[in-house]
């Protein structure tokens, strides 16, 4: 017969009381909060064009930039990276170093069936 929960006290009521805390002061952050209106973009404004022109540094877009852009996109490019290294490195080889199949990957004992 299942009986109803109980609080159970100790150690472990720390942390749960520093997330709810946590929880409640970042949710009084949130709702008394004020954000300016979205300002938007102007009519006929080439945003690809003015992200290629603020990676360059040319100044010729018809939306401001700012300096941060080129640097969002090296790191993506890093990270990009990183990720495909990773990829690569987790693959796992069909073979053993002898060039026999091993068996708790799906191949056979004795060689090739």
């Amino acid at each position: 017969m299942p009986t109803k929960p109980e609080l159970r006290l100790g150690s472990h009521l720390a942390p749960g009381l520093a997330a709810v805390a946590l929880f409640c002061v970042l949710a009084f952050v949130f709702v008394t909060s004020s954000f300016s209106a979205p300002q938007g973009f102007p009519d006929g404004a080439n945003i690809t064009a003015s992200i290629g022109y603020a990676m360059f540094n040319i100044g010729a877009g018809d939306v401001p930039a700012e300096g941060f852009i080129v640097a969002f996109f090296a790191i993506a490019i890093v990270l990009d990276a990183a990720l495909d290294g990773a990829v690569m490195l987790a693959k796992r080889d069909e073979r053993e170093g002898d060039g026999t199949l091993v068996p708790e990957r799906g191949g056979f004992e004795g060689g090739e069936e």
